[in-house]
């Protein structure tokens, strides 16, 4: 497989420093609001680099954290009225209820910042005892940039350019904490109302850069395969990751680099001041999850890709089609009688090669997605023919479920769940109500079903049971 490697801007072979085991890192949420459909990329993205993987057969570590102390934390806890942890804990469970609604994996381990401070503490030290971070007269702890002659090396931004960009900067730096002010701090004085701990530098919480290095270096050793993240990191935090770690470290952070693009909202960059910043819990409320999911996959992950009211509506319709497909064939498959026609054997085949290519090519979830469309045109013509072998069809319907599941796709589909009769006839009184323009009476079935654990919507392909 090949991916692009933001490092050397390039594509190269993904190869792990373990064969058929992938070490890899994925920035996860800073919990203090919802996330917003833009923080949805890289993690269905990467969910699905981790489910590619592992279905051609390799062990994937998958770390992903989550950033449980931090400004925003602190200061939405100060305007609730409440504590950062109150708010982290509070929004944590709600950011895991929409991970698992966009039928993301979790992760091997998923650790938080605030139980890793020892960890943070022991790199802290080996920045101080190398010379490479100093304390300030505050008790603040800085990164040393200028003693890293690699420094900028992910961005491909030189360090007198950063500079000369921080003029204004160095007229405003407090104090003269800093020696310089591209310098950042790996830990923070303590100040009061903050959440704090112990440290040999006095009371104090880390800086936000250094968190993901301690819980990588934690979980996945000095070395990982692969750190992933959207692009809005690769400077400073992802720059500044690699330099504190490596300092440390002594070894390379990270052999590949990958970075997602943005997210617009009808070719506008999403902001609260356009008003166009929608929550994944907003769209999944009018759409569901996952048109989402399907949503990220329509476009190469490094590219910007568009949202539009129209487009989720059209990936709404697209996984009708899927969804009709995989029923035409239970359906097919339910038959007694089936023919000796083995031509979708070979069909099978080539769409199993073309996707696997397409994912090779640096996840390329967009032609995957077209050569998973190809199989539903050929299983819908051979489901429908009778002169089908019903091997071959149980074949194409393996691989269906195959590709879905690479994609993450399918993930409420009905297995074999039967429909009580109580539910169907209180489903088909409902249809005749619909019908008659009773939709007093349609509106309250309804309710009547959804107290039984069953939702009735109306698709294009006719009503839609489903369990709650």
């Amino acid at each position: 497989m090949q991916i692009f490697n933001t490092l050397t801007r390039q594509k190269e072979e993904f190869v792990p420093q373990v064969p058929g085991e992938y070490r890899i890192y994925v920035c996860g949420p800073t919990v203090y609001n919802y996330i917003h459909i833009g923080n949805a990329r890289p993690l269905i993205v990467f969910d699905t680099l981790r489910r590619y993987l592992e279905y051609r057969g390799n062990k994937v570590i998958y770390v992903s954290n989550i950033t449980d102390i931090d400004d925003k934390l602190i200061k939405k806890g100060q305007e609730e009225g409440t504590s950062m942890k109150e708010v982290a804990q509070r929004f944590e469970a709600e950011y895991l209820k929409d991970a698992a609604g966009l039928n993301c994996k979790k992760p091997t381990v998923q650790p938080r910042a605030t139980e890793h401070i020892q960890q943070i503490l022991d790199i802290v030290k080996d920045l101080i005892d190398s010379g490479h971070a100093y304390v300030a007269k505050n008790g603040d702890v800085y990164f040393r940039v200028k003693s890293d002659p690699e420094y900028g090396k992910l961005s491909h931004l030189k360090l007198d350019d950063l500079e000369s960009g921080n003029r204004e900067l160095r007229s405003q730096m407090e104090d003269d904490l800093k020696e310089d002010p591209a310098d950042f701090a790996v830990w923070k004085a303590a100040k009061p109302g903050e959440p704090a701990w112990e440290s040999p530098y006095g009371m104090g919480r880390p800086g936000w850069h250094i968190e993901c290095s301690a819980m990588s270096r934690t979980h996945l050793g000095k070395t990982i395969d692969l750190h992933c993240g959207g692009q809005d990191l690769i400077f400073p935090h992802h720059e500044n990751e690699i330099a504190q770690s490596e300092c440390a470290n002594g070894c390379e952070f990270a052999h590949y680099w990958m970075h997602n693009g943005f997210i617009n909202v009808d070719n506008q960059k999403m902001s609260k001041s356009l008003h166009n910043f929608f929550t994944v819990r907003d769209v999944a409320d009018l759409y569901g999850y996952e048109p989402i999911r399907y949503f990220m996959l329509t476009a190469g992950y490094r590219m910007p890709l568009n949202y539009t009211v129209d487009l989720i509506e059209s990936c709404k319709n697209s996984l009708e089609r899927l969804y009709t497909c995989r029923e035409n064939l239970d359906f097919a498959l339910s038959k007694t009688a089936f023919g000796t026609d083995e031509t979708l054997t070979a069909k099978a085949d080539e769409a199993r090669a073309k996707f696997c290519k397409a994912m090779d090519d640096d996840l390329n979830t967009a032609d995957g997605v077209s050569v998973l469309f190809d199989l539903v045109r050929d299983l819908n013509t051979r489901s429908n023919d009778p002169a089908t072998t019903k091997d071959t069809l149980t074949a194409g319907a393996k691989l269906f479920d195959e590709l879905t599941g690479v994609l993450g796709l399918l993930y409420n589909r009905k297995q074999g769940n039967e429909i009580p009769a109580q539910v169907q006839e209180l489903v088909d009184a409902r249809t005749t109500a619909r019908k008659a323009k009773d939709f007093a009476e349609a509106d309250r079935l309804r309710d009547e079903i959804a107290a039984l654990g069953y939702a009735v919507k109306e698709t294009r392909q006719g009503v839609e049971i489903t369990k709650l």
